[in-house]
């Protein structure tokens, strides 16, 4: 704790609270720390309880995904408000756990929003990498009615899903990029300079003309 108090930057906290995330410690500068610990699942449990948002990320770098029960990822998720430890908690650590698919359906249902989100982004993982099963036009019918009104975290998920399935399902992709111009979600959210907006028709469009010219 007192290392990562140590590498606390005020201008990175600045920087970083914009986005909801409470903390100031440069992620390069915390990766490095976690690929000297190494996996320590221990320490990674005691550095979760400390409700410190370097100390939660680093826990997430550290721990066995395998290793923590459904209750307890479900608990975590609970406590992870930080937009950055929940981002962490799922893709690193949820992802790579047996119980993902159980939680991604209790999670996708919950009337909390930044708990349904989780539920979305691994729905939204399935859809890439194991999409038989899941009901594509049904999720893109919950979409087109819901995604327009929900709280933006959600909102989010919800886009990133909506763009995934016009990816990687040619099928769909015509209704996706539809209901992505309809709704207009995020189409003048700020994009930098070589990097790809997160409107869903530009999304689509261009992640198919990237794998068409290889």
């Amino acid at each position: 704790m007192a290392e990562l108090e140590a590498l606390d930057d005020p201008k990175a906290r600045a920087a970083n609270e914009k986005h909801g995330n409470d903390h100031g410690v440069n992620l390069g500068k915390l990766r490095a720390v976690a690929k000297r610990l190494k996996t320590q699942q221990e320490l990674a449990v005691e550095l979760w309880a400390t409700n410190d948002t370097a100390a939660r990320l680093l826990a997430l770098l550290i721990c066995r995904p395998k290793a923590f029960s459904r209750p307890e990822l479900d608990a975590m998720l609970g406590s992870a408000r930080a937009p950055k430890v929940h981002d962490w908690l799922v893709n690193y650590v949820v992802k790579k756990s047996p119980h993902a698919e159980e939680l991604r359906v209790a999670w996708f249902a919950d009337r909390d929003p930044v708990v349904a989100s989780a539920g979305w982004a691994l729905t939204t993982d399935r859809v890439t990498k194991k999409p038989a099963g899941l009901d594509l036009a049904g999720l893109l019918s919950v979409i087109e009615a819901e995604m327009k009104g929900a709280p933006e975290r959600l909102q989010w998920a919800m886009n990133h899903c909506l763009a995934q399935i016009g990816i990687d399902h040619p099928d769909h992709r015509s209704r996706a990029i539809d209901i992505g111009e309809r709704l207009r979600v995020l189409e003048d959210y700020p994009t930098s300079p070589g990097c790809t907006s997160p409107f869903a028709p530009i999304w689509i469009t261009e992640m198919v003309r990237r794998q068409h010219a290889t």
